[in-house]
């Protein structure tokens, strides 16, 4: 497989500049990644396990689908093309969420926030997802304050206030 050219993000959210994969890994450089939250026409969240061969958060349990903005790719187009990738998700819109920023010490990033409905299959793409299936939102922020653990960081830390306001509403 060919090392992906990734758009690099200075700390204002804009593009400045591409660098491959493996570097932009190895250094923990700042980048953009999209994240894409799949909910079912009765609110569940789409819930999956990460596959122990991913290069980030390996075997945790995962609520957002994504993946890194290549070099040259536009944020939304790069969640579409993700969500279709890792779960089958195709042919609905996304609602933008707006951007918020991600740092620990294994990525640093710019995450665009999608959400989608999607009542259709779900279609795993063996290399990324090892298992799913549909949660309450109220089970989804349980296993965050009770099993942080199990989830992926990047994905609670972004998406934990949306998650709040879902199960309050």
């Amino acid at each position: 497989m060919a090392d992906e050219e990734v758009a690099l993000y200075d700390e204002s959210g804009q593009v400045s500049g591409s660098a491959p994969r493996s570097r932009m890994r190895a250094l923990n450089l700042r980048h953009a990644a999209s994240s894409v939250v799949v909910r079912d026409s009765i609110g569940r969240v789409y819930l999956h396990r990460r596959t122990v061969t991913k290069d980030v958060y390996p075997g945790l349990l995962d609520f957002a689908a994504g993946g890194v903005v290549l070099a040259g790719e536009d944020p939304a187009v790069g969640a579409v093309r993700e969500v279709e990738e890792e779960l089958g998700v195709a042919g609905v819109p996304l609602v933008d969420l707006g951007p918020v920023d991600y740092a620990d010490s294994q990525t640093r990033y710019r995450a665009f926030r999608y959400v989608t409905t999607w009542d259709g299959p779900i279609r795993w793409q063996p290399e990324e997802v090892a298992w799913g299936d549909w949660v309450s939102v109220a089970e989804l922020v349980r296993r965050l304050e009770e099993e942080p653990e199990s989830l992926v960081p990047d994905s609670v830390a972004v998406w934990r206030a949306v998650l709040h306001g879902w199960v309050s509403s």
